[in-house]
Formats: C-alpha cells, structure tokens, sequence
C-alpha cells in the first residue's frame, strides 16, 4: 500500500513538473489623469478598437486601467507600478501620462493618446524621428480657427475670456497658440489660471467679472473635467461660450470645432495592435487627426445672445436643438 502511494506521489510529481507553467497574458497599463469628456471618450475608443481587433481584456490581453484623480504625483507612481508589474506596453492619455511614461521606461513600448504637442516632451523631434520605443496620436486642435468662427459670428469681439491649467505642459501651449490667433484677429485674450476641477466655477465668475466680450475655453483636462460649471456661468451671464473640444456643445458651449476623441483613441488602438503584433515602435510615425467638425448648439446660443450667420449654420457637422439631439449631421473636410 505505502509502495503504491509513494509510485502515484513520484507519477504526480513528473506530471506536473514536465508541464509548461500557463502563458502570461500580454498586459497594457492604460493610464489618464482624470475624469474628462476627452479622456473617457479616447479610452472608449482604444477599447473598443482592441476587442474589434480581437484582443478581449481577461481573454486574451490583461488591460490595466488606472487613473491619477489630477494627481500629476499620482500618476507618477501609476507609471512606476506599471513598469515594476513588468507591463508589455503603457499607453498614455494626456501629455501629464506620457511625461510620467517617458520618465520610467526607456525600453517598453509607450503608445499615446490625447497629447497636444508631443515634441514638447521630447518624445520625438517629427512625426518620423522619435524615441524607439514611442508612438502614438497627438490632439493638436483648431485654435485658430475656432478663433475665426468666432469673429466671423461675433465680429465686434473685442476681449477672449478663457481658463488654463498652469500645471499642464498642454494648456501652456494652447493658450499660446490662442494668443497667437488672437492677435491675427484683433482680439485680445484674458487668461485666468486654474489648479483643480473644484476651481473652475470660481475662475469662470472672475472670467466674467474681467469684461470680456466672449469665452473660448481652450482644451486641457481640468477645465475638461469640470465644463458644465463654465456652460452654466456663461448661460447665466448671457456671455458667448466657444468650446475647445467638439463635445462641448452637450455641455454647454454654443459652438466648437474639434474632431471626436472616441476615433482618436480608436486610432490609438489601431497602432496597439500593431505593436503587440511585433512591428517596432520606431517604425510608426506619430499621428493626428485631419477631419474637423463643427457642432452647434442653438438652445445654448439663445441663451448666450448668439445668432449664428447662415454660412455658419450651413458648415456645421451637426446642431443641437436640446441637451444632445442632433438633427443635422456632416463633415467638414
């Protein structure tokens, strides 16, 4: 009996050490650094991409989603953790994500999302030369022209109001560009800072105290975060409020250019799949999106004192009657 025992111990103990320990999962650290409009839709969008791809987070790939809460600390310890669970691959939204990304890993794959300028953080000097492992979508939008829809439908603008997150490497930029465009157009742009999502009501109440003619909130994450409270300042003041990012129109602002942050991270996932499938990083140029639209919101603009000119109303991709309806839809090319 002890010898039969001992032999099924010993055929046991073969078995199991003759097997090949189960594959790891390819494992993607997916990182935003907060609760945005923007942020929530590119990673929607990369999601959806992989499953449509066929990689199915628990199935086939391990996807690890976390979030800085606008902890810029926070996200830097997010990045590290990534890099000692020995992730595959980071993917970045936002340039605070990917600054965090470029300072832990030289040699895992870093693909990005959301990035306004990723030059800014030497990620890359063009589209073509950049850091081996690095890749992505950049967000760059149409500063300057979303500034001329505003002359072209309030043509006696004189001051643009408009918030920046100080912090954010991306906000600095846009409000440069803003001020660039701006000055092309006669206007004058008055800035008032921000630090946290908590701070853009208040903010947007000194905004409105400056005698400014018209908002246009350039795009960053904070104010992002947090836009209905300015929607909701420049509704009861009556002022004008131009949207950064296309989505804006269901949350307040009575137009905005931009393209959808769903397809941008769709994009994203596209060159994921790529990179999981063995092409290098390095031979990926950077990306941005080409087709702009114009959304309108007619119930915000009455409220706002807007009347849009027909030329404008006959560009608009979509417009929105109530809340998020649309009853037109289009490009602009």
């Amino acid at each position: 009996m002890k010898k039969s025992v001992v032999f099924l111990l010993l055929v046991s103990f073969f078995f199991f050490s003759c097997q090949k320990p189960p594959k790891t999962l390819y494992t993607i650290g997916v990182i935003q650094l907060l609760d945005s409009p923007t942020a929530n839709e590119t990673r929607k969008g990369l999601i959806q991409a992989l499953e449509d791809g066929g990689l199915k987070d628990g199935v086939n790939v391990v996807l690890k989603i976390r979030n800085g809460m606008g902890d810029i600390s926070e996200v830097q310890r997010i990045a590290q953790e990534f890099v000692n669970e020995k992730v595959d691959m980071i993917v970045p939204i936002s340039t605070q994500c990917l600054q965090a990304a470029l300072i832990v890993s030289q040699n895992i794959p870093i693909i990005f999302s959301s990035v306004a300028n990723p030059y800014l953080t030497r990620a890359g000097v063009s589209p073509t030369e950049h850091l081996s492992n690095v890749t992505g979508v950049s967000s760059e939008g149409p500063i300057k022209e979303t500034l001329k829809l505003v002359k072209e439908t309030l043509p006696l603008t004189k001051r643009v109001g408009t918030l920046w997150t100080p912090s954010e490497l991306n906000s600095e930029y846009y409000l440069e560009i803003a001020r660039e465009g701006a000055a092309e157009l006669g206007f004058e742009i008055v800035a008032v800072p921000v630090s946290s999502p908590s701070e853009v009501l208040l903010a947007a109440q000194v905004l409105i105290n400056k005698k400014i003619d018209v908002i246009y909130q350039i795009s960053d994450n904070t104010v992002n975060a947090a836009f209905m409270a300015l929607g909701k300042v420049a509704e009861e003041n009556g002022i004008p409020l131009f949207g950064g990012f296309l989505r804006s129109t269901e949350l307040g602002a009575c137009a905005a250019m931009g393209w959808e942050f769903f397809d941008m991270g769709y994009k994203t996932g596209q060159m994921v799949i790529r990179v999981k499938g063995g092409e290098s990083p390095v031979k990926i140029p950077f990306q941005g999106m080409t087709t702009v639209k114009l959304s309108l919101n007619l119930k915000a603009a009455e409220k706002q004192g807007v009347k849009f000119p027909d030329a404008v109303l006959k560009r608009a991709a979509e417009v929105l009657t109530s809340s998020d309806i649309p009853v037109k839809s289009g490009l602009i090319d």
